[in-house]
């Protein structure tokens, strides 16, 4: 069989343009289309990793905020349990106190009533009891019984210690009035003659003298002169009474308290 070397050369021609032809229009383009694809699709793979590792990051700074949001709300429950905790406590201190406060007021309230009712009760028989006695005695004054505390006045002015007898003795010198003698009854001659010769014996002087009537002077008789007075009167004895009733119902009323003795000292009353 003889070979026909144009024919096998003229088919390698055409073979090698077709192998150019394919590469050239064919192959290429394909290549350059796979190439742009996988490049395309590898620009797509890293978005898309770009983008998972932002989803990735974000859901880490979700799940970061919301455990942080858990946790401030559990501080937040806590402290607010803990605040309503310590108001509950607060008000109900409050509320006790506020009770505690009514009950102590309401029971001093009560001890006022009953300590104001009883000195009230008090204060009242003995305004009573004082009333009848100075009615009784009152009743009881006569003549004879004026004439008899004359003679009481006579011995006070003779046991007069010394500084109230100077003190009496300036104030008669001083004073430019007579020396008032009164009494709730008129006394008689012999009475008024006593007292004046009695003043003028201790005070070696003759002193003026005007005696008088004072019907508000219950079985009592005073000499005064110049703010200086001797007197002696069943009165100041009653007096003196209802001025310790006085004290002894005021001391009563208030807490015990270790108290200082007093010492009153008087030139100018000679009180009984």
């Amino acid at each position: 069989m003889l070979i026909d070397w144009f024919t096998v050369g003229a088919q390698v021609v055409n073979f090698l343009i077709l192998v150019w032809l394919l590469k050239h229009f064919l192959y290429r383009p394909i290549l350059d289309a796979i190439d742009a694809r996988e490049k395309r699709i590898a620009s797509e793979l890293a978005d898309a990793d770009a983008k998972q590792a932002d989803a990735q990051k974000e859901r880490d700074e979700f799940q970061h905020k919301n455990e942080a949001f858990e946790q401030q709300r559990a501080t937040l429950m806590s402290q607010a349990k803990d605040e309503a905790k310590t108001e509950r406590l607060r008000l109900l201190d409050e509320a006790r106190q506020a009770a505690e406060s009514l009950s102590a007021k309401r029971q001093d309230a009560l001890r006022n009533d009953a300590h104001h009712l009883n000195q009230a009760i008090s204060r009242r028989a003995q305004q009573e009891v004082f009333a009848i006695a100075r009615k009784a005695l009152t009743d009881l004054a006569g003549t004879n019984l004026e004439e008899l505390m004359s003679e009481v006045l006579i011995r006070r002015l003779r046991e007069l210690d010394d500084p109230t007898k100077a003190g009496l003795a300036k104030a008669f010198q001083s004073g430019s009035e007579p020396v008032r003698v009164r009494s709730a009854f008129e006394l008689p001659v012999a009475q008024r003659t006593a007292i004046q010769s009695a003043l003028d014996e201790i005070f070696s002087a003759e002193i003026h003298v005007r005696f008088e009537t004072a019907p508000d002077l219950v079985s009592g008789i005073e000499l005064t002169t110049n703010g200086q007075k001797v007197a002696w009167s069943i009165a100041d004895y009653l007096m003196s009474l209802e001025r310790g009733v006085d004290e002894l119902l005021k001391e009563k009323g208030k807490p015990e308290v270790k108290a200082e003795p007093k010492t009153e000292q008087s030139t100018n009353e000679n009180k009984p």
